[in-house]
């Protein structure tokens, strides 16, 4: 029974569970420890290439390694008791963890220092178990796998002479070992040589019976149910001295062992525990249930290792559930960094695959394409080059011995990263911890001969001393702005103000040392640091929280379509610079849990332990900002509880709570229990398989409902343990989007690989679908209103975190199953390989043909389309358009480039169909298992992919704003007038949302042109015109069409008007706008295509069924309606975030724009005077113009404000006449509205006009500008436009100096 996490086991309240030792079975002599040996025989394989090079048969360790090298197989000797019920035994696991690369040999030329680290084993239902192991070396007794080992040199020796082919000079190994001393280093593992003679070779790794020491590893190991890792240290290294030790402990170890699995108790929460060991007291203490929960690892050590600023990094991907792949020659420190990163992610949790240390047996599981945190076992020297990883487009690799990380293409960057780490900086200085990491200091032990001179140089001071000085960070630009941020702030990091609580030197017979306290400050110091960035990020959370509106049961049901988190809402709180990490934080597995659980849990009472911590501390924010408001600015908001923190752990050091029973004499037989100085011996089962009958610590203890309170508190503390049916629930929420948190830890057959590889493979089909699910809601908010969406509509940063997201399950996708990685992108290898096999087969020159069209055989039935060549479709002629794109250098790039471009195509489906087509070169590019090998989920998937194609994306016109694109413009004349007469030179300049061309000449005989310029975003207007030159000066325009030849897009800018002196209205330019034209295709993946970005058909649409020449008659209701609806598309678009307005020019003047709807208002009732001629309504406003003129002269109206007003008319009119372009009257009445919104005075003009003279001459009486009532309320329409602040494209004012 379990929920989740460091769920502990609800029956255990003992310490420890077990206790363990593992090592050498001398029955069943050297086994080669063949998975681990295998796994590495194939690597190094690899990096051979055929070559039997000898640096390469050192660094894996193979069947070449030599004899004291390899690996042999270690064996779970005993363990104590045999089994416990609320905690099997799991003999694999314990097996793998504790001795992960198997057993060891070392002669006594080897150091042969003891090595302390700790594990974690988590179970089927994601509870974890803790292991502490100590590794020894002891002395090998037995002659026969000393004559084996001999045996095994000999052979060895004769192998690699036959490699070398060079004469050998043996020398006596003493003087070996004068020569070079072996460096400090702590594991088997080899160390390379600067130069790999064979004789060196032979004289270090040299194990000659008659005159050398044979020793092999060994380890003891307590499995806990809770994480322990300082005590249990204590007790094993005690234990262990106890052993080796001259002088025998009082006590045989039978009594330590038993005292530590049977009589110590788990502290209860919020109390600390004191236990003897064989030399000295243990203390160990638990936070309550008001604190953070427990962490016992030191996280010093992780910024001493990687330094603030990669610590930072790394957490970051960790939030971002990006995969994580954790490098070193130590497994503690694996261990450490992996359970410090998960401890800072309060109140989150890691939902995913969890293995800190990953048996060398488990390397295939590094190509499990979910998300991972993984620790991987460095061997020795072997450097990151050599380590081939199956995925690396999405991957965080984090060399911890090195001091360095590799990180994912566009990470984004946590919020207030700078003041984050000041505040950290300042932490750690207090506790003497420089920010940058002590990459210099501790490292001479672990890096082979070379570097250890200079190592011990920097360590006497012959480098820069200061910690903020040091080389690392002259280069490291975020530490220098972080200096000039703490020059400001005047905290002086040049002074460390090393806090010494109390003094360093008391001996260890205090309540716990003083280190282990400066530990637990220093952690909790930064964990509260930590806590406080999220409690500061969601203080208002809770109100974004959808709480479900049917029961349990069916929300259950449908929790994958289910959106628990109203997060468009959230982000558009959210201060501009937060929102790349934020959106992708949103979309996270461990967020989507988190919600879930508050949405479980109504009451405190029932709250998971995290959950009831975070809304306490939540609420308390909420108090002080009711008295501050700082919610939802981004000024930096320090942590201020830490003090309080650190007093509740003082408190429990200071007055130790409980003390466990001393161990004592066992009832067993004289004789027993006796054992060598120097061997660990198995120990009595009979005594140590059960426990004492009455547990006496409860007794102890006094008031014994103690026991029974910690377990109610254990329950509380840690998940629903009370209620089956919630646990069925929490589980089946937790399962929804990890299908395997860790793999089994047995010795893995085909078969089970197969089975694991098959859940990944329906893993990944669920993913997909939920991901395509998610980006169609999102994308169709507009149109999806009836499915209860309301009106959302996705911005451009969550449609690239979607996309990103896209992206990295594709990359995911296409490296399972990889037979040979090449690049850093799978997918885009992928493509290349299709590529190259596409070209042998064609061999054409690949250049684009003169217009770089390629004229399709089956011409598009489309009306206006017709006229422009469809674009052929071509996988391979995207990929070389993002081959072109100089600004991307990247394989990953470039693979995302591609996959953004095909979204825009609405060809992703299709492209990758087209590329998996290929068998052949799938089979010899992926395994059997591979996801792409599976036919129906290949299928399903490409199935998902294609209902992207019934929403528009711009995802790569939007994102790659500098690159030059193609264009290919086309004027269509009008069919009833034949174009073929026409004498002047006409010109075009588009424009679009990001940049516009200039003028640009057309030819007038074919009227297209092909032009390249800079990505001018998605298009909004044309400007066109002639130079009125030539017999026949008078062009009737149908349309202009133009095409973005990368991405296909094809916008039409409707005209329908004369270009010419003397027809239509005079005007000898036009600015038109555009739309873009869905394509009408008739190809088999036609999917239900909504219209492209507009507002659905409204009113008007059904009323002016008529083209706009034949100036349809509108009564006055529906020219209300019309004016209505153009302001009410103006209004919507200034209530959508920024990022997603689109065009306000298609508002304005597009069909049925505002422009349209108030010609209508000044069309009605309008006296047209004779047959033929033509009356326009900017001859109405002159008209007015010179009367309102002459009327100021006159000084008939004393108004203020009326002057104002018609000074502000007549200067409007007067300069828009005086432009020098040529455009006619409409051309003129369209420049007005546009000024008169965007200065806010149509509703001014409005009443100028239906008080004015001219109006009773120059209309009828029912014209609507002569009735009051229509007219007051057409005022009253045009002021709501007075709170936005409208800004024009530059096309539409052209020339207008106001």
């Amino acid at each position: 029974r379990s929920g989740h996490g460091n769920v502990i086991n609800s029956n255990s309240c003992r310490f420890a569970d077990y206790f363990v030792i593992c090592g050498l079975d001398t029955e069943s002599g050297l086994e080669p420890d063949e998975l681990s040996a295998l796994c590495q025989y194939i690597e190094a394989t690899k990096f051979r290439d055929g070559a039997r090079g000898l640096a390469s048969a050192d660094e894996g360790e193979n069947f070449e390694q030599s004899p004291l090298r390899r690996t042999f197989k270690s064996k779970v000797l005993a363990h104590y008791p045999e089994n416990v019920e609320w905690s099997p035994f799991d003999q694999d696991a314990v097996g793998m963890l504790c001795m992960p690369k198997g057993l060891s040999f070392r002669t006594q030329a080897d150091t042969r220092e003891p090595q302390f680290h700790s594990f974690i084993i988590t179970r089927e239902d994601g509870s974890r178990t803790y292991g502490f192991a100590l590794t020894f070396y002891e002395e090998v007794t037995s002659k026969q796998i000393c004559s084996a080992m001999q045996t095994l040199y000999h052979m060895h020796n004769a192998e690699q002479y036959d490699i070398l082919h060079t004469p050998t000079t043996p020398r006596c190994p003493e003087d070996q070992r004068h020569l070079h001393p072996h460096p400090l280093n702590p594991h088997p593992q080899h160390t390379l040589l600067p130069t790999p003679a064979i004789s060196r070779l032979q004289r270090f790794n040299s194990y000659d019976i008659s005159r050398d020491t044979l020793y092999v590893s060994k380890c003891i190991c307590l499995i806990t149910p809770m994480a322990f890792p300082q005590a249990c240290r204590k007790v094993l290294q005690q234990l262990h001295q106890a052993v080796s030790s001259v002088h025998p402990p009082p006590l045989p170890l039978e009594s330590y062992v038993y005292n530590v699995l049977y009589e110590v108790p788990l502290p209860p929460a919020g109390r600390s525990l004191k236990f003897s060991g064989v030399y000295g007291p243990v203390v160990c203490q638990r936070p309550s249930t008001a604190e953070l929960p427990l962490f016992d690892f030191p996280v010093s050590q992780v910024f001493e290792l990687l330094g603030v600023e990669n610590v930072l990094q790394l957490f970051t991907c960790a939030l971002l559930e990006i995969q994580i792949l954790l490098y070193s020659q130590h497994y503690q420190r694996l261990m450490t960094v992996a359970e410090s990163i998960t401890a800072l992610m309060f109140p989150f949790q890691w939902q995913h695959v969890y293995v800190p240390i990953l048996p060398a047996s488990l390397l295939h599981f590094l190509d499990a394409p979910v998300p991972y945190l993984m620790g991987l076992h460095a061997n020795g020297e072997g450097d990151r080059t050599k380590l081939e990883l199956p995925q690396e487009a999405n991957l965080c690799f984090v060399d911890i011995d090195n001091h360095f990380i590799e990180l994912p293409e566009d990470l984004p960057q946590f919020p207030n990263k700078l003041e984050f780490i000041q505040e950290i900086s300042e932490v750690l200085m207090a506790f003497g911890v420089s920010p940058e990491g002590n990459m210099h200091q501790g490292q001479a032990k672990h890096r082979g001969f070379r570097t250890a001179d200079m190592a011990t140089d920097r360590r006497n001071g012959n480098l820069a001393g200061s910690p903020l000085n040091s080389y690392l960070l002259r280069e490291n630009e975020t530490i220098a702005r972080l200096q000039a941020l703490v020059k400001r702030t005047g905290v002086s990091l040049e002074k460390l103000d090393v806090s010494d609580d109390a003094s360093s030197n008391k001996d260890l017979k205090v309540q716990c040392d003083t280190e282990e306290l400066k530990m637990h400050q220093l952690n909790i110091r930064v964990r509260e640091v930590f806590a406080n960035r999220f409690t500061q990020m969601f203080a208002d959370y809770e109100v974004f929280v959808i709480q479900p509106s049917q029961d349990k049961e069916s929300w259950f049901s449908n929790r994958d379509q289910m959106q628990n988190f109203d997060k468009a809402s959230f982000l558009s709180d959210q201060p501009e610079p937060y929102l790349p990490f934020l959106s992708r934080f949103l979309e996270t597995q461990m967020f989507a849990s988190f919600i879930d659980s508050k949405i479980l849990c109504h009451d405190d009472e029932d709250k998971e332990h995290t959950l009831r911590v975070f809304d306490s501390r939540v609420d308390k924010i909420r108090m002080l900002n009711v008295r501050t408001p700082t919610l939802r600015t981004s000024m930096y908001q320090k942590c201020t509880n830490i003090d309080e923190a650190e007093k509740a752990i003082e408190m429990r050091v200071v007055k130790i709570d409980h003390t466990a029973l001393h161990p004592h004499l066992l009832d067993m037989k004289i004789g027993q229990g006796r054992y060598e100085q120097g061997f660990f011996p198995r120990l009595q089962s009979d005594v140590l398989s059960t426990g004492p009958v009455s547990n006496k610590w409860a007794k102890r203890s006094a008031p014994a409902q103690w026991r029974r309170k910690d377990r109610q508190k254990q329950h509380a503390e840690h998940l629903y343990l009370d209620n089956d049916q919630r646990e069925k629930y929490i589980q089946e929420a937790r399962n929804l989007g990890t299908t395997i948190r860790q793999p089994k830890l047995s010795n893995l057959s085909p078969s089970v690989i197969a089975q694991t590889n098959w859940k990944f493979v329906e893993g990944l089909l669920k993913e997909c679908r939920n991901k395509t699910k998610r980006m169609l809601v999102e994308k169709m908010g507009r149109e999806a209103v009836e499915l209860g969406h309301g009106e959302v509509s996705i911005t451009g940063v969550e449609e690239n975190t979607l996309i990103a997201s896209l992206c990295d399950l594709l990359e995911r996708i296409w490296s399972h199953g990889l037979q040979v990685k090449q690049g850093k992108s799978a997918l885009w290898s992928h493509l290349l390989h299709y590529q190259e096999s596409k070209e042998k087969k064609e061999a054409t020159p690949a250049g684009l043909g003169p217009t770089g069209l390629i004229h399709d055989t089956e011409r598009r039935k489309s009306d206006a389309g017709a006229a422009l060549p469809p674009l052929k479709v071509s996988l391979i002629r995207d990929m070389r358009h993002i081959q072109n794109i100089g600004e991307i250098k990247t394989d990953v790039g470039k693979a995302r480039a591609w996959v953004r471009l095909s979204m825009e195509k609405k060809l992703l489906s299709r492209h990758l169909k087209q590329l998996l087509s290929d068998q052949e070169l799938t089979k010899k590019l992926y395994k059997r298992y591979a996801f792409l090998r599976c036919d129906d989920e290949k299928e399903q998937f490409l199935y998902h992919l294609l209902s992207f194609n019934a929403v528009d994306y711009f995802c790569f016109t939007n994102v790659f704003t500098t690159i030059m694109i193609p264009y290919h413009l086309l004027v269509i004349p009008s069919k009833k007038l034949g174009g073929s007469m026409f004498t002047a030179n006409p010109w075009v300049c588009v424009s679009g949302e990001l940049a516009e061309t200039g003028v640009l000449q057309v030819p007038k005989h074919t009227q297209e042109i092909t032009f390249e310029c800079q990505n001018l975003g998605k298009l909004t207007t044309v400007q066109m015109g002639h130079d009125n030159s030539g017999l026949y000066a008078k062009w009737l325009v149908e349309c202009i069409m133009v095409r973005n030849e990368i991405t296909g897009h094809a916008y039409k800018f409707p005209c329908g008007r004369w270009l010419g002196k003397g027809v239509d209205d005079g005007s000898l330019e036009r600015v038109l706008v555009g739309e873009l034209v869905t394509p009408s295709t008739e190809n088999e993946d036609r999917m239900c295509r909504t219209p492209p970005m507009q507002q659905s058909p409204g009113m008007m649409r059904r009323f002016v069924t008529i083209s706009p020449n034949s100036k349809p008659k509108l009564n006055t209701g529906q020219i209300q309606e019309g004016v209505g609806e153009a302001i009410n598309g103006i209004v919507k678009h200034f209530h959508k975030p920024e990022k997603e307005r689109g065009s306000l020019t298609l508002l304005l003047c597009g069909e049925y724009g505002l422009v349209w709807a108030l010609e209508q208002v000044f069309q009605h009732g309008f006296k047209s005077p004779r047959l033929f001629k033509n009356v326009f309504i900017w001859d109405f406003l002159e008209k007015s113009q010179v009367y309102f003129e002459s009327a100021e002269q006159r000084e008939v109206t004393p108004d203020e404000n009326w002057q104002t007003r018609v000074r502000d008319f007549c200067r409007f009119m007067r300069a828009i006449n005086n432009t020098s372009r040529n455009i006619g009257k409409d051309g003129k009445f369209q420049m007005l509205v546009c000024l008169g919104a965007r200065d806010h005075l149509l509703h001014h003009w409005i009443a100028l006009l239906a008080d004015c003279p001219i109006t009773v001459q120059m209309y009828e009486d029912i014209a609507l500008i002569k009735d009051h009532s229509l007219v007051n309320s057409l005022i009253r329409v045009l002021q709501t436009l007075q709170e936005f602040n409208i800004t024009l494209e530059a096309s539409l004012v052209k020339g207008i100096g106001i």
